[in-house]
């Protein structure tokens, strides 16, 4: 199989990271992730990630707090979760950045644009903790302002269901599930693809998404190679 893509962002969710745990790293998981990604770097594929943080805190159930720092605590979950991701694309023999959007230079660089680019071209994956590195935006915002200021060609947004679908699959069992949709279809019907900024965000840009289950994580390799699977999201033909 050949690589469909030369340069792609990859957006985990937290949850996808904690396996069965449902919270935390498991890190059997995360280093089953992390071995099609590293079948993709070895294509020749440059690999961005943009980690979530719902393992650990979502800081949008927790209504008693002020949502700004509630949110900064999110920021700090992502920033784990990318440490624990780097570590395991290390042990895989992959060379790794982690690039934070807060300030924390002990342990990770700070979220340089020209640096990450620079990164990707010699090979290196980078990831990208601590969201925008501002309240009220999610990391699904996150992966996408990255990937249009990266110039990636696609979001692949690894979820723990294997598509979009007209209903919550788990609550409606009939719920139907789309092989291609627009995005001015998930806008208007308010289908939960990602939050309706960052949805904007990848429309003006015109950066497509693909949304798959994670559950097998050999779907990163069939995505970054073209395979049509989950649902893909782009503009309007």
């Amino acid at each position: 199989m050949e690589p469909k893509y030369k340069r792609v962002l990859l957006k985990l969710s937290g949850e996808s990271l904690a396996g069965d745990k449902t919270t935390g790293i498991d890190f059997d998981t995360v280093l089953s992730i992390c071995k099609p990604i590293k079948k993709c770097v070895e294509m020749g594929v440059q690999v961005a990630i943009v980690v979530g943080g719902g393992n650990f805190w979502r800081g949008r159930s927790s209504g008693k707090m002020d949502r700004t720092r509630a949110d900064h605590m999110g920021m700090l979950a992502t920033a784990i979760n990318a440490l624990g991701v780097a570590d395991a694309l290390e042990q895989e023999g992959v060379d790794v950045r982690v690039q934070t959007a807060i300030s924390m230079a002990q342990i990770a660089e700070p979220y340089i644009r020209n640096r990450a680019v620079r990164h990707l071209e010699k090979g290196r994956v980078v990831v990208f903790g601590c969201g925008t590195g501002n309240p009220f935006f999610s990391t699904d915002t996150a992966a996408s302002l990255r990937a249009a200021e990266i110039d990636a060609e696609i979001i692949l947004k690894a979820t723990m269901v294997d598509g979009v679908y007209d209903g919550d699959p788990n609550i409606n069992p009939d719920a139907i599930k789309y092989e291609s949709i627009s995005f001015f279809d998930v806008l208007s019907k308010d289908l939960r693809v990602m939050d309706s900024t960052a949805a904007s965000l990848c429309k003006e840009n015109n950066i497509p998404i693909r949304v798959f289950s994670i559950k097998e994580p050999m779907n990163i390799f069939s995505a970054v190679c073209g395979e049509n699977i989950g649902t893909i999201v782009r503009k309007r033909k």
